[in-house]
């Protein structure tokens, strides 16, 4: 594991990429760079390690990170490195939700791990601590860990606290509707509108946020708990001063990414996800944060390990309990030691501590008695995993369906089909969609939308006009964490790829059948082979920039939306 070279002085160093830019006569110009920032001459000698940093006034999942990217710079140098902090960007998702603005959120994943990616490699770090916050900056600070592959460590900003009446972001979405449906006034809801975000950290509910945390520490790739603390408070600090400390540790260990990341390293994060009832967002995540370290993994893998672990946490969306409310409790770590125990997690898998994640788990104590968060595993919500990976001829490469148990395991309903998100979205709004549809949201894919957006806000609206037990929707966009209902996204091929779902029409019967694991459009072949041949392709929505490069480079979803696939 250890990657050793020679210094100026032809000795040994474990500093294999800062002694290239700061080492001998020749690199005088990169140490008189230095001395302005902060170094003295006695830190040419140390490690460096950067620290990533997601901190901006974007959006409060992200407003306190500055503070944590400073405690984590005191660890690592308190461990006899030189800490460099340095920023990357963010977007809200929960802001740009149903606008334009929300074809940039996936987007920024790949730009965020380009840029640690950039960063790390031109300044020559030895390692780095990654802080992530928000939705997308998580698996895109995973990303950049796997690509850069030195040692490395992900801190969570943490999660927000519930307000009043334990509100949270999905109570204003899910508000919204109430308020088209008249069961919700002005007054209040510009009183859940007011109170729901009390201040800093990531959405509240099992959603992608805390949903990718706790994969990500399943991984072995953060600290023991970083996944499972509130955002404010010393707990956190402490999280982000122990992870610089331990990069310094895993510099000098020789202990990288590659260590850690294998295929049973992920098959603990899809076992923890399943348990969890995590967001739909993870299988995207992986398969990219999968696609970086060069480990094979696929879709149909959700599946396989999905039959085998039961859903045994009872949290938001589709469940009652807040993220708050599971740390209080002690978090995920006695989850995944009732996992470790039943056989359900591989416990010889390396860990940033520098042990296994059997010895990290070793003196985890049990959940209290009489706490209704986790259910044991012998009265699970569900005996098997909610995310199911459908086919069928409606979605040949796959489709992603988020099946609580709570919406049934079967819906056969009539389609009702619309080009963009904010279609769709009236539609709903003004009672269009009905009791008994299919609504069929298409051209939102990673290449269509470009940027495969969110369908949070027509599911809330659903959601809130009382609608989740009666209507169905399908798309090749995506789902936030805090979407429930009959939900099934990531349709693939995607309908600007020409996948059968952009040949659907109003009023075909759809079928979606998790146990069969299929969605089918009842419409026979040889109309369908007609409607192809009159297909054809829409022009793209925009032609220069940030988001005409994505599309041109993005893979499928059921590879992870990616645009490095090691060309």
């Amino acid at each position: 594991m250890e990657e050793r070279m020679k210094d100026a002085a032809g000795n040994e160093t474990k500093r294999p990429h800062s002694a290239i830019v700061v080492d001998g006569v020749e690199q005088a110009p990169s140490r008189a760079m230095l001395y302005p920032v902060g170094f003295k001459r006695e830190d040419f000698a140390k490690a460096q390690v950067g620290i990533a940093s997601t901190w901006s006034m974007v959006t409060p999942c992200n407003m306190h990170i500055n503070e944590l990217a400073d405690a984590a710079a005191k660890g690592a140098d308190e461990a006899g490195a030189k800490s460099v902090v340095f920023n990357t960007i963010t977007v809200s998702d929960g802001i740009s939700m149903g606008t334009p603005g929300m074809r940039y959120s996936l987007v920024s994943r790949e730009v965020i791990a380009d840029s640690i990616e950039t960063v790390v490699g031109a300044q020559g770090f030895d390692g780095f601590v990654a802080i992530g916050g928000c939705d997308k900056n998580m698996p895109a600070c995973a990303m950049a860990m796997a690509r850069l592959d030195r040692p490395s460590v992900f801190v969570y900003g943490g999660t927000i606290q519930t307000g009043p009446q334990r509100r949270d972001i999905i109570s204003v979405f899910e508000a919204v509707g109430g308020h088209a449906a008249g069961t919700v006034s002005d007054a209040q809801l510009l009183a859940v509108e007011q109170t729901a975000i009390p201040g800093p950290g990531s959405c509240g509910g099992m959603y992608t946020a805390n949903t990718m945390a706790s994969a990500i520490e399943a991984m072995g790739l953060s600290l023991p708990n970083s996944s499972a603390q509130e955002a404010v408070g010393e707990q956190k600090r402490q999280d982000a001063h122990a992870a610089g400390a331990a990069v310094a540790r895993l510099v000098q260990a020789g202990i990288k990414p590659s260590d850690i990341l294998c295929v049973e390293a992920f098959e603990n994060a899809i076992a923890l996800v399943m348990a969890l009832e995590g967001s739909t967002n993870a299988v995207l995540h992986l398969l990219a944060i999968a696609s970086a370290s060069d480990v094979p993994l696929g879709i149909d893998d959700f599946t396989r390990i999905g039959a085998r672990v039961p859903v045994l946490a009872d949290m938001r969306p589709a469940g009652n309990y807040a993220m708050s409310e599971l740390i209080a409790i002690g978090g995920i770590q006695p989850l995944m030691k009732t996992l470790l125990e039943a056989g359900l997690l591989h416990g010889d898998c390396l860990t940033v501590t520098g042990k296994t994640l059997a010895e990290n788990l070793a003196g985890v104590a049990p959940y209290p008695e009489g706490q209704r968060i986790i259910r044991p595993l012998d009265n699970p919500i569900k005996p098997n995993g909610h995310l199911v990976i459908l086919r069928g001829n409606l979605a040949p490469e796959g489709a992603v369906a988020k099946i609580t148990g709570h919406e049934g395991l079967r819906f056969t309903g009539r389609a009702r089909v619309f080009h963009s998100e904010e279609a769709g979205m009236a539609a709903i709004m003004d009672g269009t969609v009905a009791k008994g549809d299919v609504l069929v949201i298409r051209y939102e894919g990673p290449k269509g939308g470009p940027g495969m957006r969110e369908m949070l806000s027509p599911t809330s609206a659903i959601n809130g006009r009382g609608l989740s037990a009666d209507v169905a929707l399908l798309t090749d966009g995506r789902f936030s964490g805090g979407s429930h209902g009959f939900v099934i996204g990531h349709v693939t091929p995607e309908a600007f790829d020409g996948g059968p779902i952009a040949l659907v029409e109003d009023g075909d019967t759809i079928t979606v059948d998790a146990e069969k694991r299929e969605v089918n459009l009842q419409v026979a072949a040889d109309e369908l082979a007609a409607r192809r041949a009159k297909w054809q392709p829409p022009k793209p929505r925009v032609q220069r920039g940030t988001l005409a490069k994505y599309a041109r480079l993005v893979s499928s979803a059921s590879e992870g939306a990616v645009t490095d696939r090691g060309w």
